[in-house]
């Protein structure tokens, strides 16, 4: 797989699109899975009258043609209006042209996100040549219900969890504490895509972009500059872990509500 760090232009998707094309142009040939920052296209707003278009218009084709062309699934969030309302939606976009959508479950509303964006409870899980992969956006980060692993009959939910994110640099201790605890608590890969500059409201980000084994320990951290790394996730290494330390088998059952 492969995380984009990048830097975004303001409120500009036609630049957003055609930078990212040039960056997604250099990731090598074989790569399953490109994950983007979130509201790739115009950076973290709530201008979203402004911003939001609709489903099938130029961002999913912009994502169906890179996936296509590159042989990989898609993935970031942007800003989608949906049956009168507005959603910070992740798009899993395949080389094939199918597209799968989470919409971000916890607001933030220390920006108003809350009362510009609506939610939604779904939390679909992605099939990725075997892979059960779990999407989360942002400020998911700070809620470990919402991303706990449940193992049934079939085995855990999820073996990769994944968050795409405007994270600001004055958070990065908690962004960097948090990805590898939810890696530990669900015995899972857990990713997260961080941008990094600064935005149209004067925000910094740093970046930080990383992705965690099982055991919370560093498969690849990313700086804060732009960057992209590309790297393997090893499923039989997950699977030999999962049964020599079952922490799972010992863990409570809630509901959520």
């Amino acid at each position: 797989m492969a995380l984009v760090q990048t830097d975004l232009f303001w409120k500009d998707k036609t630049a957003n699109m055609a930078m990212l094309e040039e960056k997604l142009w250099g990731i090598p040939t074989g790569t399953d899975l490109i994950i983007l920052p979130e509201m790739f296209p115009t950076g973290f707003s709530m201008d979203a009258s402004e911003l939001a278009e609709p489903m099938n218009l130029s961002i999913c084709k912009w994502m169906k043609q890179m996936a296509a062309q590159s042989g990989a699934v898609i993935t970031g969030s942007a800003i989608i209006s949906d049956k009168g309302n507005y959603f910070n939606r992740l798009l899993w976009v395949t080389p094939e042209g199918e597209i799968s959508t989470y919409d971000k479950k916890h607001l933030f509303r220390m920006a108003k996100e809350d009362e510009t964006f609506s939610s939604e409870k779904n939390l679909p899980i992605f099939n990725l040549k075997g892979w059960k992969v779990c999407p989360q956006i942002c400020y998911d980060l700070r809620f470990p219900v919402y991303s706990r692993n449940v193992w049934t009959e079939e085995g855990a939910s999820y073996d990769f969890l994944f968050y795409v994110a405007s994270w600001p640099g004055a958070r990065t201790s908690a962004w960097d504490a948090l990805l590898p605890a939810r890696a530990i608590e669900n015995l899972s890969y857990v990713a997260g895509v961080n941008r990094v500059g600064r935005d149209g409201n004067g925000i910094d980000y740093l970046g930080h972009s990383a992705c965690y084994d099982f055991k919370g320990e560093i498969i690849t951290h990313l700086g804060e500059s732009e960057e992209i790394q590309t790297f393997q996730l090893d499923a039989d290494e997950l699977e030999r872990y999962r049964e020599k330390f079952p922490a799972w088998r010992d863990a409570d059952k809630f509901t959520i509500r």
